[in-house]
């Protein structure tokens, strides 16, 4: 019951992302950060099959890391943005990666922008999205209380409401969350959202 999403405010973009590693009817741990620190001014949400998901998210992160290295120069956020779409859609006739993808990042030129990338390698630039069960409920939120130019403030207190919608209303609903930003000091993490913490492992 994974949930990824993200928005663009005044200078920023933010994503938020369960921190749940399920499979099948186990939940392995509570605490998988599934939002990525690309570079500098690049995060990376993704939701899909845990393999893949880690795979993909890390072989975009070195690519990029590479480019940089490389050229002296990083990648903008759009030319990242369709990097990862273009390795998709190659992947796609070949061993698909089930991954969906929100990037976000800050160019100093552009400001802030989020990309939406799905599984079958489609690009979209958006203000706000989702992926996952909980999208249901997330976007129906932003619809209704999202505005372009929110502060961060306006935008942690929505992410807040996302989470509460979620873990009210979705069936297996995952129990936290952690929250990025990415602005023109650099990508971060802001919070975690935690209504349960990992137990330690016994020793005998």
């Amino acid at each position: 019951m994974e949930c990824v999403f993200g928005l663009v405010g005044d200078g920023f973009a933010l994503i938020a992302a369960d921190t749940s590693a399920v499979h099948s009817i186990l939940v392995h741990k509570s605490n998988e950060d599934k939002i990525m620190i690309l570079d500098s001014h690049k995060l990376l949400g993704a939701s899909g099959e845990g393999g893949d998901r880690v795979q993909f998210t890390e072989y975009i992160q070195k690519n990029v890391h590479l480019y940089q290295f490389r050229n002296g120069i990083p990648l903008t956020t759009a030319a990242a943005a369709n990097f990862t779409r273009g390795e998709l859609a190659i992947a796609l006739r070949k061993n698909p990666y089930f991954v969906n993808i929100l990037l976000a990042g800050y160019d100093k030129d552009i400001g802030p922008s989020l990309y939406h990338i799905d599984y079958i390698a489609t690009l979209h630039k958006i203000e706000k999205g989702a992926f996952g069960y909980g999208s249901y409920f997330s976007l129906s939120m932003m619809d209704r209380h999202y505005h372009s130019r929110m502060s961060l403030e306006e935008a942690i207190d929505l992410a807040d409401k996302c989470i509460m919608e979620i873990r009210s209303r979705l069936v297996v609903a995952p129990p936290n969350f952690v929250i990025k930003i990415v602005d023109k000091d650099g990508a971060r993490e802001y919070a975690w959202r935690e209504s349960i913490k990992d137990a330690g492992v016994a020793t005998a």
